[in-house]
């Protein structure tokens, strides 16, 4: 069998999106670079010519599963006889390891760090012009002894090139899209994710997304304003706001600086308040959804804007990650349990029906038995609608992971299991308490909905009895309940 090494047509594009929203969009402006220079995408990976595995390194499990697909993807092509097909990684992981997996993963023939995701389609001109490599044709890696230098990417034509190639892995990210980047979206026709800043500010020490992602820089507010106008133009129903911290939108462009705990006030300059009254000024029917907000930036004229404004979601996106005092002080989130109590106390007042979505920790290094039972105790107490727990992960590079008293995994893992048992009957209780009353749902599936306390992907879903049209809002009334979802 003759093997040709050059692509006469048109390249093929594929790409495995891991991670969060944030990530996902990365993944669009990517692929929008790649059509912009007269390549195609597609969606069966053993017809690209270049796979692309834009990989999340947020905790231990998502690293494993990142690196998983960049395995398997590898085994793929020689299984499937492309020996030619090259492959890509990007994203966190890529930014963050970017010279140990170089020379840990000889199987991949890139790597692109989080400044470069406008830029795949030159990466990829550039990748397919260079000779034949044969790093596709190794065997696949024994596991006991993949991980140890052994070669170097196709990308690479020298050491001197190879210094340059992987610079980003020494600096902090500076990219943010705009509102006329090249994207190719990923998501539903109907539904949208905006990404109205990147990188993070807060010095939280269990995460490493600020030595990630960089530092907190704020799209332009027409910038945003112009992507969702021409989203609900195409017939966008819903639009995600997402961000490390939406809460924090606009204050980086303040002409005085806003501090780690300032809270929202428009009038020092822009603010996530201003721009939900613009949004809310779009013609069209569509809601608007707030996701990742820190509860350190909340202010009463934030509430009261969500009130007023029919076309945001009354759901509120708010990871708290623990409520002992003593936890929040190691844990460096800048807020107090007092603060805590009472925003949730003036978002359910100040917002009717609101929607809140929260998520903990458990088994932080140092977390006793007693402060388990503090957060047990404010998740009993508190009724969260929606709320996710991450068992602890040692992340190299933070704070916490150098801290004393790391929590055995068993340890983790019965106190995940309580926290969601507890959770679990919560829900069971706000669901049976919906049976009868009327929702409006956007309809992602002819037998499937959502309601507007329900994001994609992370949230519970409303099973329609009668078929209803995807993208398209409708209203039914809760006929009963089935795990965390409800029937209508």
């Amino acid at each position: 069998m003759t093997i040709t090494t050059a692509v006469s047509r048109k390249p093929k594009i594929g790409m495995i999106s891991l991670g969060c929203g944030k990530n996902l969009v990365d993944a669009e402006v990517m692929l929008g670079s790649v059509l912009q220079r007269g390549m195609e995408i597609t969606s069966r990976a053993e017809d690209a010519d270049v796979l692309v595995i834009n990989t999340c390194a947020f905790i231990d499990s998502a690293k494993e599963e990142s690196i998983e697909a960049i395995l398997e993807a590898h085994q793929q092509r020689a299984l499937n006889k492309r020996p030619d097909q090259k492959l890509i990684v990007s994203g966190c992981m890529s930014q963050r390891f970017a010279k140990e997996l170089h020379n840990e993963l000889p199987e991949v023939d890139a790597f692109i760090g989080l400044d470069q995701v406008s830029q795949l389609g030159q990466i990829v001109e550039k990748l397919l012009s260079k000779r034949p490599t044969l790093n596709a044709q190794r065997p696949m890696p024994k596991s006991d002894s993949w991980a140890l230098g052994v070669g170097r990417s196709a990308f690479d034509v020298s050491s001197e090139h190879d210094e340059a190639d992987l610079a980003f892995a020494d600096t902090r990210p500076t990219y943010i899209p705009d509102y006329d980047t090249p994207r190719f979206r990923l998501t539903p026709a109907h539904s949208a994710y905006v990404k109205i800043a990147e990188g993070c500010n807060h010095p939280c020490s269990f995460c490493v997304i600020p030595q990630m992602r960089g530092k907190h820089r704020s799209r332009k507010p027409e910038s945003v304003l112009a992507e969702i106008r021409a989203l609900v133009g195409e017939g966008v129903r819903e639009i995600n706001l997402i961000s490390q911290d939406t809460t924090y939108y606009g204050m980086d462009l303040w002409d005085g600086k806003a501090g780690p705990r300032q809270p929202v006030d428009s009038t020092r300059g822009p603010t996530l308040v201003s721009l939900l009254r613009e949004i809310q000024k779009i013609e069209g029917e569509f809601w608007v959804r707030l996701l990742y907000t820190h509860p350190a930036h909340w202010s009463d004229e934030l509430i009261e804007t969500i009130a007023e404004c029919e076309k945001v979601a009354r759901y509120i996106d708010i990871p708290l990650q623990h409520i002992d005092e003593s936890m929040l002080g190691r844990m460096r989130r800048e807020t107090s349990r007092a603060h805590i109590e009472d925003l949730i106390h003036k978002l359910r007042a100040g917002i009717p029906g609101v929607t809140l979505r929260t998520t903990f920790i458990v088994g932080f290094p140092g977390e006793t038995e007693a402060e388990f039972e503090t957060l047990l105790d404010f998740i009993r107490r508190s009724r969260f609608e929606r709320l996710g727990i991450f068992k602890y992960s040692q992340e190299e590079g933070s704070r916490a992971a150098r801290m004393p008293g790391q929590v055995p995994s068993k340890i983790k893992n019965s106190r995940y299991r309580a926290a969601m048992a507890m959770q679990q009957s919560i829900a069971h209780d706000l669901a049976c308490n919906k049976i009868g009353s009327e929702l409006k749902l956007l309809v992602d599936q002819p037998h499937i909905a959502r309601s507007e306390g329900d994001a994609p992907d992370v949230d519970a879903r409303v099973v329609l009895s009668e078929a209803a049209p995807v993208g398209e809002f409708i209203r039914r009334t809760v006929t009963g309940s089935r795990g965390y979802d409800l029937l209508a």
